[in-house]
């Protein structure tokens, strides 16, 4: 095992021969191992803000770049759940039988899917800043309801991942970045440790969109499971200042899992709200 000051990636092959680059921090003092679900566009590194604080609880962290990204290789018209037996297969491969999920932004439903397909081995989930899904009851007969407060960049992205792939790379080929997306309070978020997003992003970034084009498509597609079965106990984490994810989406969700609490965060948005990742922390090991 590596400890988290030299955490490196490394690759495995895959039952199926696709190959998946994944990260071992797990330390060798840490007995509760959580698996990192990445935002998008983001790589595979596991938080690093938050490693020494982690250790301090005795958490340690496995993390994996999804297909399309970094050195996974790309699956065209993946699902949400596909996320669950990637998991399986790197925990297999680590000797982790158990462990919690936590996901940020896009992280979040596939934190949410390995919980409802792996229901023996994960003891507890954590979705922050996460998007509900679109094609279930109550927001598509709501016209544009899914779509309501956020900014209007990622309104006209996720639109576009509606109509196609076709539709969703052309747009992403003309759009530029838009500062909208951020409140003052992201912008201060990221002059402190959590700036090192602006990392994952760009190597995200580096290797081409088709990760992100993968990733929209799938979170406007069926995902492939029912959030009722996610058993284990689960924290929704939201800002109420969110521009690219509503908190609307985290309160959508609640109301559709069984064991839940939400942490509805009055004065973040969705960068800073990764403020209270350490609170998430605490959450954790009392759900251990």
């Amino acid at each position: 095992m590596t400890e988290p000051a030299s955490v490196a990636p490394s690759t495995m092959t895959l039952a199926d021969g696709r190959t998946l680059e994944y990260y071992d921090a797990r330390r060798k003092d840490s007995d509760l191992v959580v698996v990192y679900h990445h935002g998008t566009p983001n790589i595979g590194e596991p938080p690093l803000p938050v490693l020494e604080a982690s250790a301090a609880r005795g958490i340690s962290w496995v993390s994996f770049s999804r297909p399309g990204y970094a050195n996974s290789t790309r699956v065209k018209g993946r699902a949400v759940s596909h996320v669950a037996e990637d998991v399986a297969q790197v925990t297999d491969a680590l000797g982790v039988e158990r462990f919690a999920v936590l996901g940020h932004s896009g992280g979040g439903p596939h934190a949410l899917a390995c919980a409802a397909l792996l229901p023996d081995r994960v003891s507890a989930v954590v979705s922050i800043a996460g998007l509900a899904p679109l094609l279930v009851d109550g927001f598509e007969r709501e016209g544009d309801a899914w779509f309501e407060g956020m900014y209007a960049g990622g309104k006209l992205e996720l639109k576009a991942a509606v109509a196609g792939a076709k539709a969703l790379r052309a747009l992403l080929s003309e759009v530029e970045w838009d500062p909208d997306m951020f409140t003052a309070g992201d912008v201060e978020a990221f002059g402190g440790p959590w700036g090192w997003l602006h990392h994952v992003v760009e190597m995200a970034n580096a290797g081409g969109v088709s990760g992100m084009i993968d990733d929209n498509l799938a979170f406007v597609h069926p995902w492939g499971f029912e959030l009722a079965d996610v058993a284990a106990p689960t924290l929704l984490m939201h800002g109420d200042r969110d521009r690219i994810v509503p908190v609307r989406h985290s309160e959508w969700i609640a109301e559709r899992l069984p064991d839940v609490e939400v942490w509805r965060e009055e004065e973040h948005s969705h960068i800073s709200v990764l403020m209270r990742a350490e609170d998430a922390l605490d959450w954790i090991v009392a759900h251990r």
